[in-house]
């Protein structure tokens, strides 16, 4: 994991959820690339663009955000950029080779009723893209020691679609355990565990629930993990409670990271 994205934004743990990246970011020994987008407006009735002025305060806040950071020995890039979110950070990823996406819950939302914000979760169900791991408010770096994670098919297509939880179980010599959840849409091979998977797993256990998300809560507190592992699908584990982009804390929360793999297939 050489290369790490943050894009941030207006919150009040922006600073927090900075250094949480900076520390993640020593411990591998990675590059940080901190982003804030904006979006480019001319005033209504005048000539007059607001490009050129939107850019050096969007560069200001930047570097008053790193300023209050203690960026220890990690090098961290800044980039003010315009344009729509999503697509701005899937060029970003694309030029950086970006390995790892750090969001928060909420980068600009007020709300306490909301766990993700829009923007956060236009990101998870949107972008297109490496890994994402969603950090909670306020979350202090320490080593992972046990990730659960949960799948209701383990079927993989796609090349390095584990690169990140392999590089979080070679970094910190974590246990990975495997939840295999039948739902109602269950179909022949979903529980067939191939070699990768298998290797880098130390324990696989299956349930039956109507949805993922239900398997999760049902096993959670006997795995008593320090970081959930889930995968994006089209109609995986947070599509529809993310329709709408935000997520409510009554619908869903988490108290420790959450790593979103993408699509497997």
């Amino acid at each position: 994991m050489k290369n790490i994205l943050v894009p941030v934004g207006t919150s009040n743990n922006t600073i927090s959820h900075l250094q949480y990246a900076v520390d993640f970011a020593e411990a591998f020994g990675a590059k940080l690339y901190v982003v804030h987008i904006y979006k480019v407006f001319t005033k209504a009735g005048t000539m007059i663009n607001l490009d050129h002025i939107l850019e050096r305060e969007s560069k200001d806040y930047l570097n008053e955000l790193i300023s209050k950071i203690d960026t220890k020995n990690v090098e961290v890039v800044t980039k003010a950029l315009k344009g729509k979110v999503v697509n701005t950070l899937e060029l970003v990823c694309k030029i950086a080779n970006i390995d790892l996406v750090l969001i928060q819950p909420r980068t600009n939302s007020v709300n306490d009723e909301v766990f993700l914000g829009e923007t956060s979760g236009k990101i998870i169900k949107q972008m297109n893209g490496p890994a994402t791991m969603i950090v909670p408010e306020g979350y202090i770096f320490e080593p992972i020691h046990n990730i659960l994670m949960a799948m209701k098919s383990a079927i993989i297509k796609k090349e390095n679609a584990l690169e990140s939880l392999k590089a979080l179980k070679e970094k910190f010599k974590c246990k990975i355990d495997l939840l295999l959840v039948k739902t109602p849409f269950h179909k022949e091979g979903d529980f067939d565990v191939n070699e990768e998977l298998s290797a880098l797993v130390d324990d696989i256990s299956t349930t039956e629930n109507a949805t993922t998300f239900q398997g999760v809560l049902r096993h959670y507190e006997s795995h008593n993990p320090d970081m959930l592992c889930v995968v994006r699908r089209k109609r995986g584990f947070f599509t529809k409670k993310w329709e709408k982009n935000v997520i409510l804390k009554k619908d869903f929360s988490s108290s420790i990271p959450v790593l979103v793999l993408s699509e497997l297939k």
